[in-house]
């Protein structure tokens, strides 16, 4: 009998205009959209990805507009496996928003995998800091910035997040997923002083207020 795929339901919120559906349709047809537009209803799209135990897919539910924190609808989130929140370092206002989403994913979900992604550190008008970036220490998070225009560690998260899932720390990719060319090149040398600035941070001690921003 053949093996079944390994098929998780992985829940993305975060605040309008932090780059979700953007995010999931960069991995879905390679493309970018530039122009903005919400999305008024989830949407649930299947990406695969594949590794050296074999293709393993997540079914992707984007809430879109339902999501006002505190008023995602619960239905949404049955039976999710893993999460992605994500937010605009452009936007100091989504990352105060975080521990909002992570509370409600945590009372509806229970204890399972998260991701949280800075989107668009591809521009260079960066509000969110790495020294500011500290909530996913505090709850065990896989954090990353990324970029859905310039294809920046954009397969990190679901990397990830099918470690944790699949209980293997020895997955890998055995073939990169189809995105277009990127829209921007990002600055290398930026980039590698953002990672020595996070770095430096994870030996700051935590904040001790409890929303930790």
């Amino acid at each position: 009998m053949a093996q079944q795929t390994p098929t998780f339901k992985l829940i993305l919120v975060g605040d309008r205009g932090s780059g979700k559906t953007t995010f999931i349709n960069r991995h879905l047809t390679g493309k970018f959209e530039t122009k903005y537009s919400p999305t008024i209803h989830p949407e649930v799209q299947n990406l695969v990805f594949q590794t050296n135990l074999g293709p393993i897919f997540f079914n992707t539910w984007d809430t879109g507009c339902q999501e006002k924190f505190g008023g995602l609808n619960e239905v949404y989130c049955v039976e999710a496996q893993c999460a992605i929140i994500m937010f605009d370092l452009t936007s100091r206002t989504t990352y105060k928003n975080v521990p909002n989403w992570h509370q409600h994913l945590v009372r509806v979900c229970g204890d399972i995998p998260i991701a949280l992604c800075g989107n668009k550190v591809d521009i260079r008008d960066r509000k969110v800091m790495p020294k500011d970036i500290s909530f996913h220490r505090k709850k065990s998070l896989y954090y990353c910035d990324i970029s859905a225009k310039s294809n920046y560690n954009l397969d990190k998260p679901f990397l990830w997040l099918a470690r944790m899932l699949i209980g293997c720390d020895g997955l890998e990719y055995v073939a990169s997923p189809a995105l277009a060319p990127s829209e921007v090149n990002v600055d290398s040398a930026l980039m590698e002083q953002y990672a020595d600035e996070f770095a430096r941070g994870l030996a700051v001690p935590l904040p001790k207020d409890d929303d930790d921003l």
